[in-house]
């Protein structure tokens, strides 16, 4: 018997002579109370534990291009109105994890993803696109070029319009799971009354407002947008184009040591702030691996999409083996390090980690052997 077994066995022998009478159990069943030697270990165990899990492009792509075959933007039934497919962690029926929501969605040439918005933090990293995919945000047409990151913040209306003659692919990431399945609140929603809001800004407007140069009223009075309330400066509309993020990240590679745990790695800052997280639920970070990493753990979440290269990941003893365009989990408290192959490979990591810091409750080490 192991240890750990041991210490169970003790414990249900102490439990089992603490003998409640018919009536204190009676009384107890009747208004609903237990005493706390009983449900002390459910706690925890309402949410299955995450598994760690891969996601292959190949087969990806392969049920995007059939979803896209068969079912028209158009006829999907009123709510999100969102072609999507969204990979599923064997621990869970909705999504990659219980706090991150991550699909992949196409919009056919011609086709509009119609307007609207939502109390979830979501950003669009766009895979397949060009400067004839848009994605309006708050009246600004921000076109989704290869690996660019476009924000759709909390409560601000976002449609998607494809007018090149190419089908356009992204990840949607919101922090979907958070609001409705662990918090058990509700995703304020609303459709717009127009399939395309108007465009009543012209591009580059959003980013203009959170340069160098920023307007002196901006201490903007009207604070977290929608009927929501919090202590956090709210997320603008932006779009972080890829071509000056990885051109920050090679400079950052032939300046600087790699951190020993994500390589040489750049944050999402949010613009209006000028500091990570870009939103207050979760964070996002392109890492640049050029050797393996050290292992490392943490109690947070962390989902990866493989921008460039191939390598592994190896989570507690498992390799989870990627190439470009790949998806794949590190559940909370697996040891875990990168492994690329070739000269550099390129990840998008995405994390909930911000919920654990707001709560003081972040914690992370390396396996003491």
């Amino acid at each position: 018997m192991s240890q750990q077994e041991e210490q169970d066995s003790q414990e249900q022998d102490l439990e089992d002579q603490l003998e409640l009478s018919t009536n204190t159990r009676e009384i107890l069943e009747r208004h609903n109370l237990r005493p706390l030697w009983e449900v002390e270990d459910d706690f925890g165990n309402t949410i299955d534990d995450l598994e760690a899990d891969i996601w292959k492009w190949e087969d990806i792509e392969a049920a995007i291009d059939g979803v896209e075959d068969d079912v028209p933007i158009a006829d999907l039934p009123p709510g999100f109105q969102r072609r999507v497919a969204v990979p599923i962690n064997a621990s869970f029926g909705n999504a990659i994890s219980n706090t991150i929501y991550v699909g992949v969605q196409t919009v056919s040439p011609g086709e509009t993803a119609p307007s609207h918005r939502h109390g979830a933090n979501a950003l669009r990293f766009t895979i397949d696109g060009s400067e004839d995919m848009k994605t309006v945000v708050a009246g600004e047409e921000f076109p989704m070029e290869d690996n660019d990151l476009v924000t759709t913040p909390q409560w601000e209306w976002h449609d998607h319009v494809n007018d090149s003659d190419e089908t356009a692919a992204w990840l949607d990431v919101l922090d979907l799971p958070l609001v409705l399945d662990s918090l058990n609140a509700r995703n304020t929603f609303e459709n717009h009354e127009l399939e395309r809001q108007p465009v009543t800004k012209t591009q580059g407007y959003w980013a203009s407002q959170y340069g160098r140069g920023r307007p002196d009223e901006e201490a903007k009075s009207d604070g977290i947008p929608g009927p929501f309330e919090g202590i956090r400066e709210a997320t603008p509309p932006y779009r972080f184009k890829w071509s000056k993020m990885v051109e920050s990240l090679h400079q950052r590679a032939d300046n600087d040591e790699p951190d020993p745990y994500d390589g040489y790695s750049l944050s999402y800052v949010n613009p209006a702030t000028g500091s990570p997280p870009l939103f207050p639920t979760m964070s996002f970070r392109a890492q640049l691996l050029q050797e393996a990493t050290d292992a490392h753990f943490h109690n947070a979440t962390e989902v990866f999409f493989v921008v460039e290269g191939e390598g592994a990941t190896h989570v507690d003893g498992e390799a989870l083996e990627w190439s470009e365009r790949d998806i794949f989990v590190v559940p909370p408290d697996a040891t875990h390090h990168h492994e690329p192959d070739g000269d550099e490979s390129i990840l998008l990591g995405m994390t909930d980690r911000p919920v654990f810091e707001a709560m003081n409750f972040y914690a992370e080490a390396s396996p003491s052997s």
